[in-house]
């Protein structure tokens, strides 16, 4: 019975060697693993450094690209100011050009509209001077023939009542009575008239002076009888040599 205690059975001999051959293949394993694992992390490694330099250059080049960029919007957004204050400046011109221009034309405007009214007055006067032409020169000519008038009627009674009357600088008429004074018959007694603006007898210049002769002017210039004004005149300065 000791000799067999002793001794191992075939079988279980047989499992010790496959366990040892597995431990064995799989601390080869291990060993592999290790060693692609670290060839691994050292490439890994490597590479990592060279990505970072490369990074690092990369970074540099790429601030510096940027500095030069920054620095070149800069310039660009200088110029932009400056071309932005260029154009204000320009617009400012333009505006007080423009406003001077609108104030310009107003001047223009209202100077228009004051040689229009200018224009329709001086076209106003015209016509106004043109009636007023006409209607003088309407009434010369009716004192004209109201003057005429005078002197024929002047004529009738040179004779009967000693009567001469002259044409006097103005458009006046000159009414000259003789004969009047027995005692002396050659002393004139005269008065002066005329046509006012209103075609009315205006009578004056009378010598000698007649007080009554502003009521017998009235008169006439009420009735329009002039041959009952002149007998009237003539009465009164013969009263005068009777007194």
């Amino acid at each position: 019975m000791g000799q067999a205690a002793g001794l191992k059975p075939a079988g279980d001999a047989l499992s010790y060697k496959m366990v040892e051959d597995e431990l064995a293949l799989f601390d080869k394993s291990i060993n592999e693993f290790w060693n692609r694992f670290k060839s691994t992390v050292s490439d890994t490694s490597c590479q990592m450094v060279g990505l970072r330099e490369n990074y690092k250059d990369s970074l540099k080049a790429f601030a510096e690209k940027l500095s030069v960029k920054l620095k070149e919007e800069e310039r660009m957004v200088e110029m932009f100011l400056e071309y932005q204050n260029q154009i204000d400046r320009q617009n400012k011109l333009i505006q007080e050009k423009k406003d001077n221009l609108l104030k310009l034309i107003a001047e223009v405007k209202d100077k228009s509209q004051e040689l229009e009214a200018l224009t329709a007055n001086i076209q106003d006067l015209k016509e106004e001077y043109a009636r007023k032409k006409e209607t003088i020169s309407t009434a010369n000519r009716a004192n004209e023939e109201r003057l005429k008038r005078l002197q024929k009627s002047a004529d009738l009674y040179k004779d009967r009542l000693g009567l001469e009357i002259r044409k006097i600088y103005g458009d006046k008429l000159q009414f000259i009575f003789t004969n009047i004074d027995p005692k002396h018959p050659e002393i004139p007694f005269m008065f002066t008239l005329s046509l006012n603006e209103a075609r009315d007898y205006e009578v004056s210049d009378s010598a000698p002076y007649l007080e009554c002769l502003a009521e017998f002017q009235e008169n006439v210039r009420k009735t329009n009888n002039f041959s009952a004004f002149l007998a009237n005149v003539r009465k009164a300065f013969t009263a005068m040599v009777y007194n």
